[in-house]
């Protein structure tokens, strides 16, 4: 069994990087239906980093 501190690391890491990307590169439209906001960018990422860390 591994570390549960990398699979929260590896969420929190892809929260982060979901927000930041949601942040500096965005939607300028609003259209965009994944980074248009910053809670579903901020989902989309911890889940990324989730499954990248749980490997």
């Amino acid at each position: 069994m591994q570390n549960p501190f990398f699979l929260i690391l590896g969420i929190v890491g892809g929260g982060l990087a979901g927000y930041l990307y949601y942040r500096f590169v965005g939607c300028k439209t609003g259209t965009c239906p994944i980074i248009s906001k910053p809670a579903p960018a901020i989902l989309y990422g911890a889940a990324l980093g989730g499954m990248l860390a749980g490997n």
